[in-house]
């Protein structure tokens, strides 16, 4: 292990722009790092990532280290947020997402779905063409010509914030209305 000190030496050397002092903090940083990140992670993958994001943090925010404190809390602190922004992430995404199984096999054949795909196209270009003309046109350029923000506010002659808002508020109805139609559940 490290001598009391030594690692906030590295650090400061590290800042100004010893390569080498900086490879052996980071070096030496790993097991607590990695430690910290599967307290809270159970996944080892995750906490991996976790790990590297913390690598990533600890590399853009170096210039911001006090040399006068203590690095190990430092270190751990940035580490453990990088964890918990994954938890995060993590959850958000699978509160969005549903595991397939085997319900989620399609047919193999090619045609095999396609009168399925023809009647939700034909709901969807339904529900656009429902919307009110800001929201169809935010949509259209924002969205389905994935047009830069500025280009789509110059052509359509709405303010940026506008068209982020009708874009928003389109997506919004589409959702609802295509959750309500017959046969997906929610609408029943």
């Amino acid at each position: 292990m490290a001598e009391a000190g030594e690692w906030e030496s590295w650090m400061t050397a590290a800042q100004a722009g010893d390569a080498r002092a900086y490879d052996a903090l980071l070096r030496a940083a790993l097991p607590l790092l990695r430690n910290t990140a599967r307290r809270r992670i159970r996944d080892p993958a995750e906490a991996e990532d976790a790990v590297q994001d913390a690598l990533l943090t600890i590399h853009q925010l170096r210039h911001a280290y006090d040399p006068a404190r203590p690095i190990r809390p430092w270190l751990v602190a940035i580490c453990e947020r990088r964890a918990i922004d994954r938890l995060r992430r993590s959850g958000r995404r699978q509160g969005r997402e549903i595991p397939l199984g085997d319900a989620g096999e399609t047919l193999a054949a090619p045609l095999a779905n396609q009168g399925e795909a023809r009647v939700a196209a034909a709901e969807l270009r339904a529900a656009v063409a429902e919307l009110p003309p800001a929201q169809r046109t935010a949509l259209g350029l924002a969205k389905l010509e994935d047009l830069p923000l500025a280009e789509a506010s110059a052509r359509s002659g709405m303010s940026v914030g506008a068209l982020k808002v009708a874009t928003h508020r389109a997506v919004r109805a589409l959702r609802r209305r295509l959750a309500a139609r017959p046969g997906t559940g929610s609408g029943e």
